[in-house]
Formats: C-alpha cells, sequence, structure tokens
C-alpha cells in the first residue's frame, strides 16, 4: 500500500497485465521527467518487491534501463505496474527455507533484444534444495 501511495495510485482502478506486449520503450521517446528522484524511489521499491513477486520482475528491468534520464513513457510504465500491483495486493505466498542448499544460475532470456543497443536481457534463477524459488 505504501508504494500505491507514493505513486499517487490508491484509488486507480487495477490492471491485468504490468506490461502492454506490443509496446517498445525507448531512451529518447516522451520528455523528460521534471521529478526523476520520484520515479527512481518507485523503480527501486518495484525492484525489491521482484525477490517475491517474479511476475513484475521483466517489466521492472525494462524501466530499470532509464533511470539516469526517465521520461514520461517511462513513467506511465511505472504506472502501469503500479496499477497491476494493486490488482495483486493480498496474493502472496510465504517462504520457509529450512534446507539451505541454494544453487544460481544464469540465463540469456532475450538475446539482443534492446532496441537501442542492441544488448541482452540477462535474468536469473534460484534454486533452494532443487526447487525453483526466484
Amino acid at each position: 500500500m505504501d508504494i500505491l501511495s507514493e505513486g499517487g495510485m490508491l484509488e486507480c482502478r487495477p490492471i491485468d497485465f504490468s506490461m502492454d506486449p506490443n509496446s517498445k520503450l525507448l531512451l529518447d521517446q516522451g520528455e523528460l521527467l521534471h521529478n526523476s528522484g520520484r520515479y527512481r524511489t518507485l523503480v527501486d521499491k518495484l525492484n525489491n518487491l521482484t525477490v517475491t513477486r517474479p511476475d513484475i520482475a521483466y517489466t521492472v528491468s525494462v524501466v530499470s534501463q532509464f533511470l539516469s534520464a526517465p521520461r514520461t513513457s517511462h513513467w506511465d510504465a511505472v504506472i502501469r505496474v503500479l496499477g497491476y500491483w494493486k490488482r495483486a495486493l493480498g496474493k502472496g505466498f510465504y517462504i520457509c527455507i529450512v534446507v539451505i542448499d541454494v544453487s544460481l544460475s544464469f540465463f540469456d532470456a532475450n538475446w539482443a533484444g534492446s532496441s537501442t543497443d542492441k544488448r541482452s536481457t540477462i535474468g536469473y534463477c534460484v534454486f533452494v534444495g532443487g526447487n525453483f524459488v526466484s
């Protein structure tokens, strides 16, 4: 609720998807934000949520690419994540780890998928006792 309040989205309509699959965010798309600190704070808080909410991990990684010079289109994408997050309130899971057998595997999620610099989007998997966690 704190994240929604900070983004001014307490009264927003819940959204079914965290990102429009047909939209591409670009570096120079839209006007520069006047309050980029608010953008950075919200993206940072959403990034912390990705540990327990992997369904927003991809979208948060996309909006994290524009922290140095966020624009209005990037802000709209963050607002969309907040609308999705409002639908997800109260839906979650608890993690209780007894066995400490953690392995980490990296993979390339999107080879050369960035339209601006043709870089890959890298993701990670965490397994505990052979079970996928994050």
